[in-house]
């Protein structure tokens, strides 16, 4: 609440019912500047190169299903080349249709991301939700270009 020092008429000061928005508006004003500057800074717009793994090497179950991505983006299930189509039915075969059991997916270092997105996205709608991406092992010993397979 506010008083008018204006025009005191009967000795008694008058309450004023307008709201001082002056302090307000400033303040608003600085946190659009502090969005402004802050905004820009919060994009992630940085080019990635994935490094090679140096995690621990996790044992291997017993009869492992792996799902190979070729350079020419073709299937392999197994040693048996499969099409897209078909990896439903091929999959159920080899795993007697146990969509618990883990599929270690490994593309050619070629193969674009998306269209491994899209071999993953395969295997989730028939239902196997488990899925390892397997990749090099880094020994520290050889050059980048030459690292050992795990």
């Amino acid at each position: 609440m506010g008083v008018s020092l204006k025009d005191p008429q009967d000795g008694d000061l008058a309450e004023v019912a307008d709201i001082n928005v002056t302090p307000f508006i400033d303040v608003i004003l600085v946190l659009l500047i502090i969005f402004m500057v802050a905004a820009p800074l919060s994009t992630v717009d940085v080019a990635v190169d994935l490094p090679v793994s140096n995690a621990k090497v996790q044992p291997r179950p017993d009869k492992p299903v792996f799902l190979t991505v070729k350079k020419d983006l073709s299937l392999t299930l197994g040693e048996d080349t499969v099409p897209r189509d078909q990896l439903q039915p091929a999959m159920d075969r080899l795993t007697r249709a146990d969509r618990e059991q883990r599929v270690f997916l490994r593309a050619d270092g070629g193969v674009a991301y998306r269209d491994i997105m899209g071999v993953m996205n395969l295997l989730r709608s028939a239902g196997y939700l488990k899925i390892a991406l397997v990749g090099l092992e880094d020994t520290g010993q050889a050059p980048a270009g030459a690292v050992q397979a795990q």
